[in-house]
């Protein structure tokens, strides 16, 4: 490790979302802007900003919710719209006074709400 590198030295590396629907939900995140690293029929694997990997998983017994992890854009407005313009039917766009941000829900072809925020990275090197 480089003691000249001002990064955290951690990131986090996979989230894991089960799905009874992999190709939609697989073309699901690379609509809304994944990257794609692997597609198959039981495991594919969609690259995020900063290195994590999200694993989609096959699992017929699926049951609906919140996902377990929340998404971040750096312009929320264009991302909602775009969202929209694509069908996918986003939540309005609500205030999150308490953390300075704004945020809406998506929901994924197998079920998973997830929430996208506004940005909120630190002035520092992520």
């Amino acid at each position: 490790m480089s003691t000249n590198d001002p990064r955290p030295t951690v990131s986090v590396a996979h989230i894991v979302l089960q799905t009874d629907r992999m190709e939609a939900s697989a073309e699901f995140m690379r609509t809304i802007g994944m990257r794609p690293i692997f597609d198959g029929p039981t495991v594919s694997i969609y690259e995020l900003r900063g290195g994590t990997h999200l694993i989609l998983m096959q699992d017929d017994t699926v049951t609906a919710g919140d996902a377990a992890f929340d998404l971040m854009v750096d312009d929320l407005h264009e991302m909602h719209q775009r969202l929209t313009s694509q069908g996918l039917a986003p939540s309005p766009i609500e205030p999150r006074p308490e953390i300075d941000h704004e945020a809406f829900t998506v929901r994924e072809p197998a079920g998973h709400v997830i929430t996208v925020f506004s940005s909120h990275v630190s002035n520092n090197p992520v």
